[in-house]
C-alpha cells in the first residue's frame, strides 16, 4: 500500500462517493424514529409492542457496534473496497427484507442484517478516506465528511415522514435501495482497491463474546419492561449472563497481541473517561430520541411529515454546534466547552418531564434546537481531543474503541429507556382500566398506541385520554432519569478532561464525529505500519 497520487479531481468524486454512503447510514437511523409511532400501531403497523420496537431500533445497532471493529480486519484482508461493496449489497438486500417484514419479529431481524452492513460499511469508508487524502486536504475531507452525519439528521425525518404520508411504512426502507446503486456504481468507477500490508487476525472469539454478551444484557433489560419485575429469572439471569461474557470479552482482548478492541485504551484517565462520558450521552440521547417519537405522533397527534419538520432544530442545532465548539475549545480549554455543553444538553433532557399535551410547539422548538448545538459543541470536539490524546500509530484502535463504546452506550439507552418508559406507563394506566373487557384491557396494558386503538375500535374515549395521561407520566418519569444519566457523563467529562486541551490549529486538526485526522506529515510512518486510521 502507498499514499495516494490521485488527481485531485479524481480525490473529490471518491469523497462524494463516500458522503453518499456516509449519508446512506444516517439517514437510516433517523428514518426509523419517525416511522416507530406508525408500526405500533395496530391498522397502518405491524401492531409492534414497545418491547419489539426497542429491539428494532437496538438489534441494529447491537449489530454495527459489534461488528464495526472486525470489519476492518475484514478490509486488511480482502480489500477495503471490496469489503465496503459487500456491506453496500447486504444494506441493501436487507432493506428490502425489512420494507415487505410481515412482523415485527422479521423486521427484527430484517433491522440486525442491517446492522451488519451499515459494520461492513463504515470501516471501508473511513479507510479508504485517510488513503485517498494526505496532509492538511485529509483534515479538510473528513471536515467535509461529517456534514453527513447533520444532513442525513436533517433530511431523514422529513423524507420519512412525506414517505408515510403517501405510501405504506415499508417505503421508507426502499428508499435505500437507489441510494445504494448509486453508491455501488461510484465504487466500481472511481475507488481503487487496497489493503493494509500488516494483516490483522479477525478475532472471532471477541466478536462472539461482545455481540452474545451485549445481546443478552439488552434482552434481560428489555424483557424486565414487559413483566415489570426485576426478580424473575428471565431478567436477571439475560443480565447477568450478558455481564459476565462482556468480563470475559475484556479479558481476551486484553490478553491478545493485537485485539481489535482495546480495553487498555480505557484505562488511561482523559480517554477512558472521556469515552465513558461520550457514551453516557450517546445513551440519554438514544433513549430521549425514542420516547420524542412517541410524544410528537402519538400523544399531540401530529402526523409523520409534521413530526419530522418539528425535530429540524435538533439537526440544524447539531451541524451548527460543532464548528462553533471547535472555535471556542481554540480559544478555550476543552473542558470549558464540552462540559457546559454536556450539562446544558443533559437539563433539556430533563426539560422533557415538562411537556404535557398542550405545550406550545415553539417552545419545544427552541429548547430542540438548544439540545442540537449543546451535542454538537460536544460530540466533535472531544473525539477530536480524544484520540490526539493517543500516540498517532494508536490513533486506530482508539477510533475503534471510541465508536464501539458509543454505539453501545444507544443500545443500552434504547433497552434502559425503553423499559423505563413501560413499566411506568403500566403503573399509570392500570386504575383506567377496571371497566375495560378483558382482551382489550391486556392490550391496552401494552402501550399507549396499543390503548389508543382499543378507545378508538371500542368507542372508549375515555381511554384514550388516560393512555395519553399515562404515556406523558412514564416520558416525565424517564425524562428525569435520562437527565441524571447525562449530567452523571458530564462530571466524568469534568474529571476526564482536567489536563486535555483540544487540537490547536496549527496542527490542521478538524474534530469530526467519527475520527480526528492525524497529525500532518505522518502519511509514510502510517504506510509503514499499516495502521487503518479509523476504519476499525
Amino acid at each position: 500500500m502507498t499514499t495516494s497520487t490521485l488527481p485531485n479531481s479524481k480525490q473529490q468524486l471518491i469523497l462524494a462517493v463516500l458522503m453518499v454512503c456516509s449519508l446512506l447510514i444516517w439517514l437510516d437511523n433517523t428514518v426509523l424514529s419517525t416511522t416507530l409511532e406508525t408500526l405500533a400501531d395496530p391498522a397502518r403497523g405491524l401492531n409492534a409492542s414497545p418491547a419489539e420496537l426497542q429491539w428494532a431500533t437496538g438489534s441494529y445497532t447491537l449489530a454495527f457496534a459489534t461488528l464495526m471493529f472486525t470489519a476492518g480486519a475484514l478490509g486488511d484482508r480482502f480489500g477495503h473496497r471490496t469489503v465496503l461493496a459487500t456491506g453496500l449489497v447486504v444494506f441493501a438486500a436487507s432493506s428490502v427484507w425489512a420494507a415487505f417484514a410481515g412482523d415485527a419479529g422479521q423486521l427484527i431481524a430484517a433491522r440486525a442484517a442491517m446492522g451488519v452492513g451499515s459494520a461492513l460499511i463504515m470501516p471501508g469508508n473511513m479507510a479508504i478516506l485517510m488513503w485517498t487524502f494526505t496532509g492538511p486536504a485529509r483534515s479538510t475531507a473528513i471536515a467535509i465528511s461529517s456534514t453527513s452525519a447533520g444532513v442525513g439528521m436533517a433530511v431523514g425525518p422529513v423524507l420519512a415522514g412525506v414517505l408515510l404520508d403517501h405510501f405504506w411504512w415499508g417505503s421508507v426502507f426502499l428508499v435505500n435501495v437507489p441510494v445504494v446503486i448509486l453508491a455501488l456504481i461510484g465504487i466500481v468507477l472511481l475507488v481503487p482497491d487496497f489493503r493494509s500490508p500488516v494483516v490483522r487476525p479477525l478475532d472471532p472469539a471477541g466478536m462472539l463474546l461482545s455481540t452474545s454478551g451485549l445481546a443478552a444484557l439488552a434482552y434481560g433489560l428489555i424483557r424486565s419492561g414487559q413483566v415489570a419485575a426485576w426478580g424473575r429469572t428471565d431478567v436477571w439471569a439475560p443480565i447477568v449472563v450478558g455481564l459476565i461474557l462482556l468480563a470475559v470479552f475484556v479479558r481476551v482482548e486484553l490478553r491478545s497481541k493485537m485485539p481489535s478492541f482495546d480495553p487498555r485504551l480505557l484505562a488511561q484517565r482523559a480517554f477512558g473517561g472521556g469515552n465513558a462520558a461520550l457514551g453516557l450521552l450517546l445513551f440519554a440521547i438514544s433513549a430521549i430520541t425514542f420516547y420524542n417519537a412517541f410524544y410528537l405522533q402519538g400523544a399531540r397527534g401530529y402526523t409523520p411529515i409534521e413530526a419530522g419538520l418539528a425535530g429540524l432544530p435538533t439537526a440544524l442545532g447539531a451541524i451548527l454546534g460543532a464548528p462553533v465548539g471547535a472555535r471556542l475549545v481554540r480559544r478555550w480549554s476543552l473542558r470549558l466547552v464540552a462540559v457546559p455543553a454536556l450539562t446544558v444538553a443533559a437539563l433539556t433532557m430533563g426539560a422533557y418531564g415538562l411537556f404535557g399535551l398542550s405545550t406550545p410547539l415553539v417552545l419545544i422548538e427552541v429548547l430542540l434546537l438548544v439540545q442540537g448545538l449543546s451535542i454538537g459543541m460536544v460530540l466533535g470536539p472531544v473525539t477530536a481531543a480524544l484520540i490526539n490524546t493517543l500516540p498517532l500509530e494508536r490513533a486506530g484502535a482508539g477510533s475503534a474503541v471510541t465508536n464501539t463504546v458509543r454505539q453501545t452506550g444507544s443500545v443500552i439507552g434504547i433497552a434502559v429507556g425503553g423499559t423505563i418508559m413501560s413499566i411506568v406507563y403500566r403503573g399509570a394506566i392500570e386504575p383506567s382500566l377496571h371497566a375495560v373487557p378483558g382482551p382489550a384491557r391486556d392490550q391496552a396494558r401494552v402501550s399507549a398506541e396499543q390503548a389508543r386503538h382499543v378507545a378508538t375500535t371500542s368507542h372508549l374515549p375515555a381511554l384514550g385520554h388516560a393512555a395519553d395521561d399515562a404515556f406523558i407520566h412514564a416520558m416525565h418519569v424517564g425524562a428525569i432519569w435520562i437527565m441524571l444519566i447525562a449530567l452523571f457523563g458530564a462530571a466524568v467529562l469534568l474529571l476526564a478532561l482536567r489536563a486535555v486541551r483540544g487540537p490547536e490549529p496549527a496542527q490542521g486538526d478538524v474534530p469530526t464525529t467519527d475520527v480526528a485526522a492525524p497529525r500532518t506529515g505522518a502519511d509514510a510512518r502510517l504506510v509503514r505500519e499499516g495502521d487503518d486510521v479509523g476504519a476499525r
